[in-house]
């Protein structure tokens, strides 16, 4: 494509009220529910970068860094950080709000690839991005390590 677009393009918001459907026997929401809701924000993210579909490629880290309970409101938040030829880095970050008290905390951040397809489900090629804001060019100008990182995993694992 060889043109690029602000990564606030791709930028994507959901808002989940936590059921007591969705938490486990600690009263805490299941951890696969919150993976559910990373894909498809990431999904969306992507999708609306690329202006197509996408296929989740690999969740790259996902960190647990406090719980959420019935009652809940978790805020997702998703942004595509980089790009390849036809992949994106797209970043999460969950928090939680307390309505009560209107506290509110990180729950989790996560990295996940997604990677654009035709109507045949060929990869395709996506625009790259560019930062917009501070945190934007943290994430941004960090994207290359990462990339570098997932490279290196692969050579390493079995296949």
């Amino acid at each position: 494509m060889g043109n690029t677009v602000p990564m606030g393009h791709s930028r994507t918001h959901q808002t989940r009220l936590i059921m007591p459907s969705d938490t486990n026997h600690h009263k805490s929401i299941f951890g696969g529910q919150v993976l559910r809701y990373i894909d498809e924000i990431a999904a969306l993210a992507a999708m609306k970068h690329s202006n197509g579909e996408v296929v989740t490629a690999s969740i790259d880290s996902v960190d647990f860094v406090s719980s959420a309970y019935a009652g809940d409101v978790l805020e997702l938040d998703a942004v595509v950080t980089s790009t390849g030829r036809s992949s994106m880095e797209v970043y999460v970050r969950v928090t939680c709000l307390d309505i009560k008290s209107g506290a509110e905390r990180l729950t989790t951040e996560s990295f996940v690839i997604m990677v654009a397809v035709d109507e045949e489900g060929k990869p395709r090629e996506v625009a790259g991005v560019y930062p917009e804001t501070e945190t934007d060019r943290r994430l941004f100008e960090t994207g290359p390590m990462r990339r570098e990182y997932r490279q290196m995993k692969r050579q390493m694992g079995p296949r």
